[in-house]
């Protein structure tokens, strides 16, 4: 989506059930290493991964899961990785109670864009793309 967000807002998915991953300054590699890692290591049936802008990544996960085993799993990848964003991402969301990633501009920075898919995509994929249609939906009336 070219059109440019002119509101101050920085819109985004959160929920509980859905395994988020946020991987700032890494490279596509890495992201996809980590999440197919995941993935066979905590059935979760596939997972999509975004740009959201140079060097960095979004992974969110197929199969529905609860908040304990969301934590788990976010951290399990952050102490195994050794990714630091990634374990200032983990922590927040502890401190949050819920995970989120951005779905509009912010600043500069585009929406993130779609550039991998692997596995199911029948449960919570599904839901966040039907959430990140609806905010570009939305951002698209109000431009």
């Amino acid at each position: 989506m070219s059109h440019q967000w002119s509101h101050n807002s920085i819109l985004g998915f959160t929920d509980t059930e859905t395994v988020l991953l946020d991987f700032d300054n890494t490279t596509f590699k890495t992201a996809i290493y980590w999440a197919q890692r995941a993935m066979k290591r905590f059935k979760l049936e596939g997972f999509l991964i975004l740009k959201s802008s140079e060097n960095s990544y979004h992974v969110v996960f197929n199969r529905k899961v609860s908040w304990s085993e969301n934590m788990r799993i976010t951290a399990w990848v952050a102490q195994l990785s050794r990714h630091e964003k990634l374990r200032d991402y983990q922590r927040m969301q502890c401190i949050k109670e819920g995970s989120t990633l951005r779905v509009s501009p912010k600043g500069e920075k585009q929406s993130p864009r779609i550039v991998y898919h692997e596995g199911s995509d029948d449960c919570q994929i599904a839901d966040f793309l039907r959430y990140r249609k609806r905010i570009k939906d939305i951002m698209k009336q109000m431009s």
